[in-house]
């Protein structure tokens, strides 16, 4: 059954600037909260589409990598602005696709035009060209020194896998997207089957943007198709040279895989798995225990916990404070109601996860939520084990995506310790800290550093502020890579490699290494950083 059809969205993918029907399977859209088929019909592409478009890519890379910073720059508020435009179709599109509030997508879509015009003052700003100059030195003894330069070049073209839990943000002109083409990458996204006319809407702005800055047409593609098939196909393309990824480990793990089979292997960014811990130090559960339960179920059951960065793990050392923040998180998830859920898959899965932590005999209930109104929905739930039970069984670690968090109780802050450095790679730890804990958050701070990429203190993990300071990655398994970020300025260097230029005649430097410095960066001049 069909509960309604957008007479704008067609069902096509765009390869190189043409809408193509594709010739592979049909899919439909789907409304999560009423279970009904959202118009049109829409079909996977082909190996072939994969083809055209990697050539196409390929074909346009040298000439779009040649385009100044102020042109990219331009390119990528253009994007920004074309998605502004489309006004409420967007947002009623998103919302009906997904079953998330539109509140909260019109905040997603103000983060994924933010992020699009960051990356266009980080283009202008300069400094993600890493300029570098040693100027020769004929007649340093025993050796001469020859004149050496050093910048960042683009790395070909990126295949980007849009997420289905951010239909706008992690999607069709999301972070990978604006960073690779801000790197001067032509850009293929394969779209999530979660919002098929979302990602179209998305696809046809980036388009036009294409043609009204008259950049080649391989410049960007969208393609539909299974990660297993297609998506397999376009990271083992001989014309790809990256791949931006988040969804599950399972899948990230097999793109990896494919790629470093290749003849030629190719990075893959891919944000994959994490659960999130919050450490709650003593000091803190004395000073407001009830507070904190509050918030972090708030925390848990936002978006149906279907969150990056949601808090699925809790550490604390038993005592009274403990039981009064159990208490009150407990209350706060027994009345709260499940939500819709992006894919029929996904409550599945979660149901399965659920019932296999709950079914252990090392695991308590605490709490669960009451049923809501949605087809697609998962039950928020709150589980407690014992620090010595965790420690000793990796099977507690795994991650349940969805609004499920079990608290560990540790018998002292020696153990809590312990159990914290048990744990495998993540994207945030949270630390609640009083000033009594001071000595205590010292000692966590290290050993996070270690295993996550972004610490907080006395906050929430959910939401993650797009600028230069972020990161949003961190060690295996919430990243393939730890070096990188898919979040803030710093996710545009995944798609950069370092060029140095020995001796080059001044007439052919690149202006961000010429004489004179003509382009007014900053640089670093024998290991000096100076505008010079």
């Amino acid at each position: 059954m069909t509960s309604a059809t957008t007479t704008s969205i067609t069902g096509d993918f765009i390869v190189g600037g043409e809408a193509r029907t594709g010739a592979g399977d049909s899919v439909e859209a789907l409304d999560p909260s009423s279970g009904l088929i959202i118009g049109p019909t829409f079909r996977y592409a082909t190996f072939k589409d994969v083809a055209d478009a990697t050539a196409l890519a390929d074909s346009a890379f040298d000439d779009y990598r040649r385009t100044t910073s102020e042109a990219r720059a331009r390119f990528l508020e253009s994007i920004a602005d074309n998605i502004e435009a489309l006004g409420d179709e967007l947002i009623d599109r998103a919302s009906a696709e997904s079953g998330l509030p539109r509140a909260r997508l019109i905040g997603e879509r103000g983060r994924t035009t933010g992020q699009l015009r960051l990356f266009a003052d980080v283009l202008r700003e300069g400094s993600w060209n890493g300029a570098r100059l040693d100027p020769a030195q004929p007649d340093r003894e025993p050796l001469p020194r020859s004149d050496i330069r050093l910048r960042m070049v683009p790395l070909g073209p990126v295949v980007v896998f849009a997420a289905s839990n951010f239909p706008l943000a992690f999607s069709v002109a999301g972070g990978d997207t604006a960073s690779a083409l801000a790197a001067g990458c032509p850009v293929i996204v394969k779209a999530h089957d979660a919002h098929l006319g979302t990602s179209e809407l998305v696809a046809r702005a980036v388009s036009a943007a294409v043609v009204e800055h008259d950049l080649p047409a391989g410049t960007f593609s969208i393609l539909y198709g299974l990660g297993k098939t297609i998506g397999v196909e376009l990271v083992t393309d001989r014309n790809v040279a990256a791949v931006g990824f988040t969804g599950s480990r399972a899948a990230g793990l097999a793109l990896g895989r494919a790629a470093a089979g290749r003849e030629v292997p190719i990075p893959v960014y891919a944000e994959m798995s994490s659960i999130n811990p919050v450490i709650l130090l003593p000091g803190a559960l004395h000073e407001k225990a009830s507070e904190l339960g509050e918030q972090f179920a708030a925390s848990l059951t936002l978006g149906s916990g279907q969150f990056c960065t949601n808090p699925g793990l809790v550490f604390a050392v038993v005592g009274v404070e403990l039981s009064e923040f159990l208490r009150s998180a407990a209350a706060a998830v027994g009345v709260s109601t499940g939500a819709a859920m992006l894919t029929p898959g996904i409550p599945a899965a979660y149901a399965s996860g659920q019932q296999e932590l709950r079914d252990r005999d090392d695991v308590d209930t605490v709490a669960v939520g009451q049923p809501g109104t949605c087809v697609f929905q998962g039950l928020p739930a709150l589980l407690v084990t014992d620090a010595e039970n965790f420690i000793a069984d990796p099977a507690l670690h795994a991650e349940v995506f969805g609004a499920t968090s079990l608290v560990v109780r540790c018998a002292d802050i020696g153990q809590l310790f312990t159990a914290v450095k048990a744990l495998e790679g993540q994207l945030t730890a949270t630390v609640h800290a009083a000033q009594a804990d001071q000595a205590d958050a010292e000692k966590l701070v290290e050993i996070l550093e270690r295993t996550v990429g972004r610490i907080l203190f006395n906050g929430w993990p959910t939401g993650v502020e797009v600028g230069h300071a972020m990161v949003h990655g961190g060690p295996f398994p919430a990243t393939s890579d730890s070096r990188t970020t898919s979040v803030g300025s710093l996710a545009i260097d995944r798609f950069l490699r370092p060029v140095s230029y020995q001796d080059v005649p001044t007439p052919l430097l690149p202006s961000a290494i010429g004489d004179g410095n003509p382009d007014h960066l900053w640089r670093r001049i024998d290991g000096r950083l100076t505008q010079e």
